[in-house]
């Protein structure tokens, strides 16, 4: 069978170190890296045999992912632009669905309880886990340590025929009164971005409560993923960034209630006059180059600051050492602290809100973005576009970094 298999050197960066999971000319977690020198060839391979519990698919659609991009991009040194797992020669290809060719006796579909049979409809999860580490069993299968990922480090989709554990195996048969024919597979062939971005803003972002207005910066595939499933979800305004008309568009059509050109509106003043000067509960960053997005983010979080705010509390600090602080309560929400706090001797206004803010990078995937946002501003300062909080120095806040997850359940703690 023919497949697109991507080659690469491995020759790691000057003084970089392999990690404890890494494996020497194989295997890194971080591949941009290690890896030089791409090279795409499409090659003859053979047809795998699948074992007791495996899936041999005859692949019908697989989507080209920016990873696959990526991976076969080279920096002006040489080495890929895909900064994750990977494990070289790979066929590529993860975002796919297809028939059963063949199965093993083990192989059981998780629609029928029953051995997968030739013809079944299906689609596969991009990671394998283990199911036996830690994070496995804290549900957390994506930081599975003993994690594989097709098209990465296993063989993947850009093929005939891909072998899968039937774990990881899907069936997408119900789909079948929605699509018909091609379209069937060509929908399968999103599952896996969808499934990421409803990952993102449910499961690891806690969701929305109905009514709720979210900003979804980008209109790639995760970004719409994001608009159908935030507004079915019950969001008042799903608020996109994206400057491409047909991806617009297209989001439109998905669920988003408003569009807003980058390029041509100011992101930030669109999003406080859609909003009524609310804001968002929820951001989601989809573009990929979050440098360029988050002024915007930042804009818009300051200007809704006030003191009527009822996700907003203040407290007044005075001689606090470079220690850091404590929340003292019993919620175990963390400490607070940094290894540069310049507030000794100074006073300072604590801001504190709850508001999820979501990076999509596969860097930050095992990073809980349900944080709570701490904003330290000297006390005589007034934070941009809040002129009735402090006094008016200019004096610019101090980035804050919480250590450890925050609940948003928990009560909220006195600082002391």
């Amino acid at each position: 069978m023919k497949s697109v298999t991507l080659f690469a050197d491995w020759d790691p960066r000057p003084n970089f170190t392999l990690g404890s999971k890494d494996i020497e000319g194989k295997l890194t977690y971080l591949g941009s890296k290690v890896w030089r020198n791409p090279e795409v060839k499409v090659m003859e391979k053979e047809v795998p045999e699948p074992g007791p519990t495996e899936v041999l698919i005859r692949v019908r659609a697989c989507g080209i992912c920016g990873s696959d991009v990526h991976m076969f991009q080279a920096d002006g040194d040489g080495y890929i632009l895909y900064p994750g797992l990977t494990a070289f020669p790979a066929t590529l290809g993860h975002e796919f669905s297809g028939e059963v060719e063949a199965a093993g006796s083990q192989a059981l579909n998780k629609r029928t309880g029953k051995p997968f049979q030739k013809g079944e409809a299906v689609t596969a999860e991009e990671m394998f886990w283990c199911a036996s580490c830690r994070p496995c069993a804290d549900g957390y299968p994506n930081h599975c340590e003993a994690l594989q990922e097709l098209g990465f480090s296993t063989d993947g989709a850009f093929a005939e025929f891909v072998k899968i554990d039937s774990r990881y195996v899907w069936s997408i048969e119900p789909l079948r009164s929605l699509y018909k024919g091609e379209d069937l597979f060509t929908a399968g062939s999103l599952v896996e971005p969808t499934s990421v971005a409803y990952n993102a803003v449910i499961e690891r972002g806690g969701g929305i409560r109905a009514g709720d207005n979210v900003v979804i910066l980008g209109g790639g595939p995760i970004g719409l993923a994001a608009c159908a499933i935030l507004r079915r979800s019950g969001a008042a305004s799903v608020i996109l960034s994206e400057p491409s008309k047909e991806r617009a568009e297209l989001g439109m059509k998905m669920g988003a209630t408003h569009v807003v050109n980058p390029f041509e509106k100011d992101p930030a003043e669109r999003i406080l006059s859609i909003t009524e000067g609310q804001g968002a509960k929820l951001y989601l960053e989809a573009t990929g180059l979050p440098d360029k997005v988050w002024g915007d983010i930042e804009r818009v979080i300051w200007q809704i600051v006030r003191a009527d705010s009822t996700d907003i509390e203040f407290f007044t600090m005075a001689d606090v050492g470079p220690g850091g602080l404590e929340e003292d309560d019993t919620a175990g929400d963390g400490v607070f602290s940094s290894d540069k706090f310049p507030l000794a001797g100074q006073e300072y206004t604590f801001y504190r809100y709850d508001l999820r803010i979501l990076a999509f990078d596969r860097l930050v995937q095992a990073a809980d973005p349900l944080e709570r946002k701490v904003i330290l501003v000297p006390h005589d300062a007034s934070p941009p576009g809040s002129p009735g909080l402090g006094g008016t120095t200019g004096r610019s806040p101090v980035p804050f970094e919480i250590q450890g997850l925050a609940s948003r359940t928990a009560p909220r703690g006195r600082v002391r």
